[in-house]
């Protein structure tokens, strides 16, 4: 006869198994969400103390607590930024017997305006409650304008955009190939140097 007073015992053997591969499967069907981030390279630190330079090589864009974008202290549309920066970074205002005049500028050379796209400078402030979406769009009007510049001077010397030789160079394979490509880009950059200087307004 049984003993009423023994519990019946569990099989534990196989949990070990069975949470293992519950485990397996949440690893296999859970989606990890990842950061999308604003592709920026940041300068190098430079302890040297900054140049001067002439106030008609700096053009200021200011962003406000409103959104409202002032270049120069006048309020523009985000629509009219980028042809702003085109003129400004491209203008050659330097003169002929300049050491900084610009043989490959295509802009209007006004004395009152950038002497060279090495030595313009854009100054991009914004003030603390400024809204992202609005500042990143800025960003991507100026960056655009730098884009275009160097697309259209490297349709100009290699018959290819500027962008189209960026995007092989990340994935070609061949040595030959990159050094090729990267010699090329860097002669673009050195004649559009990207100069965009961001600050928060005090």
């Amino acid at each position: 006869m049984k003993n009423r007073g023994e519990t019946p015992g569990v099989n534990a053997g196989s949990m070990a198994d069975i949470a293992f591969l519950l485990l397996i499967f949440f690893l296999v069907t859970t989606s990890i969400e990842t950061d999308v981030g604003f592709n920026r390279m940041l300068s190098p630190i430079d302890i040297s103390p900054p140049l001067p330079y002439n106030d008609k090589n700096i053009l200021l864009v200011q962003v406000n607590h409103n959104n409202e974008i002032l270049v120069d202290n006048e309020l523009v549309d985000i629509t009219d930024l980028r042809r702003i920066a085109v003129a400004f970074i491209d203008n050659g205002g330097a003169t002929l017997d300049s050491e900084h005049y610009c043989d490959y500028c295509q802009g209007e050379r006004s004395v009152f305006s950038s002497e060279n796209p090495n030595k313009a400078v854009i100054s991009l402030s914004s003030e603390r409650d400024t809204g992202y979406a609005t500042f990143i769009a800025i960003q991507n009007e100026l960056v655009g304008a730098y884009n275009q510049l160097r697309n259209r001077e490297a349709l100009k010397l290699y018959g290819v955009k500027y962008t189209d030789m960026e995007s092989e160079y990340l994935n070609v394979t061949s040595k030959g190939r990159k050094a090729k490509l990267k010699e090329k880009i860097e002669t673009i950059k050195r004649r559009y140097p990207q100069k965009l200087s961001e600050a928060e307004i005090k």
